[in-house]
């Protein structure tokens, strides 16, 4: 008769055995719902588990609950820290003018992170913007929705952050707006560019 099934009458006729088995069963549930939220990269979800089911071969039944709330926490902790730090992809986009400034040019970096996704943001050529006109930054989908990720009076060093993923949304423009109490876009393009994969 297998250890589990020996074991069973005992938690039951044992208050204390089976608030511990609760207590154990409902913090692997919140552990495994947090893993899922966090999405570690597949590679490593692989390898734990791997790890996972060769502890469960070596270890006696009554470790097995122990060992996978054990991997569920390192999965948990090292994709927080794979997501911190912008795990191994990241995406780029190249701006080109569209029509007026023609010398403008620009670039933007996505990296991936527990908040979003931040957008390093440089372009040359763009001449400042003030008295409440700006530029602001656009990411669109195939369907044509628009995203703003950002304004800014020139692009020389900017730091724009987005809800959306870039794998969707894969066109960066930018725009010269105004401060008209019109939150859509003035459709003024001065770059735009494609997202695309960077290893």
């Amino acid at each position: 008769m297998p250890m589990r099934r020996r074991r069973e009458p005992r938690v039951e006729a044992s208050p204390e055995l089976s608030a511990r088995l609760a207590e154990q069963q409902q913090a692997l549930a919140l552990t495994r719902a947090a893993v899922r939220e966090v999405e570690a990269p597949q590679a490593l979800r692989r390898r734990i588990e791997v790890q996972r089911r060769a502890r469960e071969r070596r270890a006696p039944r009554r470790f097995v609950l122990a060992g996978a709330f054990a991997a569920a926490l390192a999965a948990v902790a090292i994709g927080v820290v794979a997501l911190d730090t912008g795990g191994s992809t990241r995406f780029r986009a190249a701006l080109a003018p569209t029509n007026a400034p023609a010398a403008a040019v620009g670039e933007a970096t996505f990296t991936r992170s527990s908040s979003g996704w931040r957008i390093d943001f440089h372009a040359n050529g763009l001449p400042r913007l003030a008295g409440g006109r700006f530029y602001e930054a656009w990411l669109r989908n195939r369907e044509g929705v628009l995203v703003p990720i950002g304004t800014f009076n020139e692009g020389r060093s900017v730091t724009m952050w987005a809800g959306v993923a870039p794998t969707a949304f894969t066109t960066l423009t930018v725009t010269r707006e105004q401060a008209d109490g019109d939150q859509s876009s003035s459709g003024e393009k001065v770059l735009v560019g494609t997202v695309t994969t960077r290893g």
